[in-house]
C-alpha cells in the first residue's frame, strides 16, 4: 500500500499550479449524460474519483478516449444501461449525481447509495424528496435508489439545508423537465455556478446559479458543448494553509481568491499576507502563525472541506483556537492522529479546542478521509523528523500530483510503495 513520507521543518517557497476542481469536474462529467452529442471538458484533474467517474460513464454506454492534456471528450450517444454500477461507484459519494441526468433523459435510473469518505451520514433524502416533487416514483431496494418518471415536471422545491450535491442533482434533472423549476435555499458554492455555466452552454436555461434561489426552465433537448472546469479552491486552500503553518512565500497559479474569502480572512487574522491578481494568489508568512477560531458553514461561510487543514495550522500556532464543525457530525477523525504527533487538542462535542505548540513530532499516522489526509500532510510538514502517512489513497482521490507540488515548494516529500 502506498505511503507518503514527509520530512518536516522546511519553510515553503516557490510556485505551484492549481488543478481543476474535483468537486466541479465530477458533476460536469455526469451532466454529459443529458445529451447524445459529444461534450469536451478541459482542465480535468487526474484523480481517482475522476477515473471512477469516467469508468462509470463508459459502463453506462458513454464513450471517451480518456484524459489527454487535461481534456476529455464524452459522448453518450446511446445509454447501455440506466444503472450506475456499484463496483465503480461504491467509494465515491458523487456517484449519486448520475441520478438526475439519467432520470431526466431516460425516465429511469438506479444508483447505489453513495459511499466515499466516512465523515457523517450525509443523507440523500433531500435529493429523493425533490425528485418526488417533480413527479418521480422513488424506491430504495438492496442499497440502491431506483427512480422512474415518464416526464419530470417543474416545481418549486425548497431545500431544508443548502446541500451541494442535492442542488446539482435537481438542477441537472430540471434542465429537461416540463415547465419551470425553482430551487429555494440552494447551495451557493462556486461549483454550482460552474455546473450551470456548462448546462447553459448545452442549451439549458438556468438563472441565478450561485444564489440562494435558482430558476431553471426546462428544454426539450440539450446539445453538446465545451467547458473549462474552474480551479480547485479546496486544493488552493490546502496549500495556503500549508504555507501559513510552515512559513515562507508561495504563488498559487490559477487560484481565485474570490472563491476563498472566508479562508483569506482567517489567514490574514493568523498573520499571513495575501496578494491576488488574475494569475493567482501569493501568500507570504514571515512569522509564526497566530491562533484563529473558525466555524464551518455553507458557502460563503468557512468551508467544511478546509476545517481539518485549519486545525493543523492551529496545532503549531501561537495561542488557543476553537474550531467548530457545523456541517458534518463526524469530521474530527484527524484529531486522534494529530494527537499522536503531540498536538494539544481537546474535543468538546462539535468543537475542538486547539492550543498551539512550537513543533509537532514525526510519527506514523493513518489517513481516515480525504481532507483529514491533507491535514496530516500539513502537520507532517511542520514536524520534527520524518512522518509516514498510511492509506494515502484517500489523498489521491482529491489532490493531483501532490508529491511534485510539495517538492516544487521545497518540501521533503516522497510517495513510497
Amino acid at each position: 500500500m502506498r505511503k507518503f513520507n514527509i520530512g518536516g521543518g522546511n519553510a515553503l517557497n516557490g510556485e505551484v499550479s492549481i488543478s481543476g476542481a474535483k468537486n466541479a469536474a465530477l458533476p460536469v462529467l455526469f451532466a454529459c449524460l443529458l445529451t447524445d452529442e459529444p461534450c469536451e471538458i478541459s482542465n480535468i484533474p487526474q484523480l481517482r474519483d475522476i477515473d471512477s467517474t469516467l469508468a462509470a460513464l463508459k459502463a453506462m454506454g458513454a464513450t471517451h478516449g480518456g484524459i489527454k492534456d487535461g481534456k476529455v471528450t464524452v459522448e453518450a450517444k446511446t445509454l447501455a444501461t440506466t444503472a450506475a454500477p456499484y463496483d465503480l461507484v461504491k467509494t465515491m459519494r458523487a456517484s449519486v449525481l448520475a441520478l438526475g441526468p439519467l432520470l431526466a433523459r431516460a425516465g429511469e435510473a438506479e444508483v447505489s447509495l453513495p459511499g466515499g469518505c466516512v465523515i457523517g451520514a450525509r443523507p440523500v433524502d433531500m435529493h429523493i424528496k425533490g425528485f418526488a416533487q417533480m413527479g418521480a416514483d422513488i424506491n430504495i431496494k438492496r442499497g440502491n435508489i431506483i427512480a422512474k418518471a415518464k416526464q419530470l415536471r417543474g416545481k418549486k422545491i425548497r431545500l431544508p439545508f443548502p446541500t451541494v450535491t442535492g442542488t446539482e442533482n435537481l438542477m441537472m434533472a430540471a434542465t429537461l423537465a416540463e415547465g419551470e423549476t425553482t430551487i429555494e435555499n440552494a447551495a451557493r458554492e462556486p461549483e454550482i455556478a460552474d455546473l450551470a455555466a456548462f448546462l447553459n452552454a448545452m442549451g439549458a436555461d438556468i438563472r441565478n446559479a450561485g444564489g440562494s434561489s435558482i430558476k431553471i426552465r426546462g428544454a426539450k433537448k440539450l446539445h453538446g458543448a465545451k467547458h473549462k472546469v474552474m480551479p480547485d479552491r479546496i486544493e488552493a486552500g490546502t496549500y495556503l494553509c500549508a504555507v501559513a503553518a510552515c512559513g515562507g512565500e508561495a504563488f498559487l497559479r490559477g487560484a481565485d481568491i474570490n472563491h476563498l474569502s472566508a479562508l483569506a480572512d482567517k489567514l490574514r487574522e493568523c498573520g499571513a499576507t495575501l496578494e491576488s491578481n488574475n494569475g493567482g494568489i501569493k501568500i507570504t508568512m514571515k512569522q509564526r502563525a497566530q491562533a484563529a477560531d473558525a466555524a464551518t458553514a455553507p458557502y460563503p461561510g468557512y468551508p467544511t472541506d478546509l476545517q481539518a487543514q485549519w486545525m493543523a495550522v492551529n496545532c503549531v500556532a501561537e495561542g488557543r483556537a476553537a474550531i467548530t464543525e457545523t456541517v458534518f457530525e463526524n469530521r474530527f477523525m484527524h484529531a486522534p492522529e494529530l494527537l499522536r504527533m503531540g498536538a494539544d487538542i481537546e474535543l468538546r462535542g462539535n468543537t475542538a479546542i486547539v492550543r498551539g505548540i512550537k513543533h509537532l513530532s514525526a510519527t506514523p499516522v493513518m489517513a481516515t478521509d480525504l481532507r483529514a489526509s491533507a491535514a496530516l500532510v500539513i502537520a507532517a510538514l511542520t514536524a520534527n523528523g520524518e512522518t509516514t502517512i498510511d492509506r494515502i489513497y484517500h489523498l489521491e482521490r482529491g489532490y493531483e500530483n501532490m508529491e511534485n507540488k510539495l517538492l516544487a515548494l521545497g518540501a521533503n516529500a516522497r510517495i513510497v510503495n
